[in-house]
């Protein structure tokens, strides 16, 4: 007997180590909003808007505002994150979005919000005025629990708590699973064959639905001009069908893109059927599929499978680890699942989708985890954790030898047996300043530096004396952007002393092009003669002095 909880569908959102800032929209965010972030997704005809919820279950959106579908209570695109005030406090569990775009939202008490398209009576409110602000969508749902949502293109799909599937909006094609073509205002029970039947996962195409059962068993109704119902054949369905092709498999997992189909089964198992148009099955052809066909045969053990109504895209991911992509990647067919680089599914889609959104509502808690780069960066100067003091004008920089050795030659060398330094526990620096030193050691630690040009100047001296060539390029691309007519000429000398010449170039042509007035500041009359000659003389060649 196979039996498949909620807890077991991996439709709903994703706990995952993913980068958001892969979508271009959130490159509009601070450092310290992207670290707000506990849940985010990307949604939109052109992957333009994006919603995401706080560590302190704050809702924020930004971007185009297609069809209001920010929920702002305006039209008007925001390149700034708004907050919804109406949603604060407010736990999602479950968010899709359609194409118009439409969007909804579930709770985790149970309650439904929609604002957005609703030329279709998407929204489930009775009517077909836009949804400029979220609704709380109630016909039907009192005393209901919803727990999932899905969207297609314009009609909309919620699960409740006790497996029940409730379905409104468009339905030209017999999305909604009335019996009818005639659109539907308001939520509507879904029932027919699904009658006394748990279903633990929803999931839409365009024009068409998808259910699991708690046994197991696959349900589909609504658009399947290109088998995407998976039935054997082409024609709609009114009202929902058990997939017979998939029955004596317990399926897991279902995700539905634009006019395709994967399900996942118990085994690791994908099965694939539909449109096939830029290889989106993984078959090696593109070749529509009526019925569910198995892939990636070959592979092992397959636990995520991802795709999403907006795109021809798919993908999944092994037991391992492996990440697997095909169907329309950046505007190419690929009719094999091809291995990436990837970590998540999530990934494929941020990368090679079209439009780039998210398949799914993703969720950053990752209970405190660091990585490596961040646990080394919370580590730099902990007197707690270190086992070496540097001391400079009189200030103690706490370090780890280790991590000296590892990131820095001239440390792996100081610290042989033979030199003094390896047995002390302060090591006295007095050569460069205490900013200098301690920018040094913090760059071994984050690989970043954050100082100002003229302490720069000192840091590059010390990188050019410990042959660190990648903090020379940093420090010269730091003085570069710090270039006043004030400070140019120290920097062309300090370029010229530490034989750093790209920067050289740099320095002198600056001094040449603001001739005038760095010629009348301090730093230009406070260097040494054979310098100045040299600067003259060769500023003379380049025309300099010409009327």
């Amino acid at each position: 007997m196979c039996l498949v909880s909620k807890a077991r569908t991996a439709g709903i959102f994703s706990v995952a180590m993913v980068d958001v800032s892969k979508w271009p929209l959130f490159k509009l965010l601070s450092t310290q909003e992207l670290a707000s972030i506990r849940q985010a997704c990307i949604f939109g005809a052109s992957a333009n808007e994006a919603i995401y919820i706080t560590h302190d279950d704050e809702v924020y959106v930004l971007g185009l505002n297609c069809s209001n579908c920010l929920g702002t209570g305006d039209s008007q695109s925001t390149i700034v994150p708004k907050k919804l005030d109406s949603l604060t406090g407010k736990k999602l569990v479950s968010l899709s979005y359609g194409s118009g775009p439409h969007v909804l939202l579930a709770t985790q008490e149970g309650e439904l919000y929609a604002w957005g398209h609703n030329g279709y009576s998407q929204l489930g409110n009775g009517t077909t005025n836009q949804g400029v602000s979220p609704i709380l969508v109630t016909t039907n749902l009192q005393n209901k629990r919803v727990t999932e949502v899905a969207c297609g293109s314009h009609h909309s799909l919620a699960l409740t708590h006790e497996g029940e599937v409730f379905a409104w909006g468009y339905n030209n094609c017999g999305q909604v699973g009335s019996g009818s073509t005639a659109n539907q205002p308001t939520p509507r029970k879904v029932s027919n064959c699904l009658q006394n039947k748990v279903m633990v996962s929803i999931a839409c195409g365009q024009t068409s639905s998808m259910a699991v059962a708690d046994n197991g068993e696959v349900y589909g109704w609504g658009y399947n001009g290109n088998g995407q119902l998976g039935l054997g054949n082409n024609g709609n369905q009114l009202t929902p069908c058990r997939l017979i092709a998939l029955q004596g498999l317990c399926v897991l997992q279902i995700a539905s893109g634009y006019a395709h189909s994967l399900a996942l089964t118990d085994e690791g198992l994908l099965y694939a059927w539909g449109a096939n148009t830029y290889g989106q099955l993984g078959t090696g052809n593109k070749s529509n599929q009526l019925s569910p066909v198995q892939v990636m045969t070959e592979k092992e053990r397959i636990v995520e499978i991802a795709a999403c109504h907006s795109t021809h895209t798919s993908a999944a991911k092994t037991q391992s680890g492996q990440v697997f992509m095909w169907g329309q990647c950046r505007g190419q067919p690929i009719v094999l699942p091809h291995l990436t680089h990837f970590s998540s599914t999530d990934d494929v889609f941020a990368c090679f989708a079209m439009p780039s959104v998210m398949w799914r509502l993703l969720s950053m808690e990752h209970d405190d985890f660091l990585t490596v780069a961040q646990s080394l960066k919370k580590e730099f100067d902990n007197p707690e954790t270190s086992d070496l003091k540097f001391s400079v004008d009189g200030k103690y920089i706490h370090v780890h030898k280790a991590v000296l050795k590892i990131r820095c030659e001239h440390f792996r060398s100081m610290f042989q047996s033979h030199w003094n330094e390896d047995m002390k526990e302060v090591i006295e620096i007095d050569q460069f300043s205490y900013p200098v030193y301690r920018s040094f050691l913090e760059f071994l630690y984050t690989d970043s530096v954050d100082l100002p040009p003229e302490d720069a100047i000192g840091l590059l001296d010390l990188a050019t004396s410990y042959c660190e060539n990648r903090l020379k390029k940093l420090c010269q691309h730091i003085i570069k952007r710090g270039i006043t007519v004030e400070n140019a000429f120290s920097l062309l000398s300090a370029a010229i002393r530490y034989d750093a010449e790209d920067l050289e170039e740099f320095c002198f042509k600056f001094c040449v092009n603001h001739l005038t007035e760095v010629t009348q500041t301090a730093a230009f009359w406070q260097i040494d003669g054979n310098m100045l000659k040299e600067f003259i003389c060769r500023a003379s060649h380049c025309g300099a002095f010409k009327n």
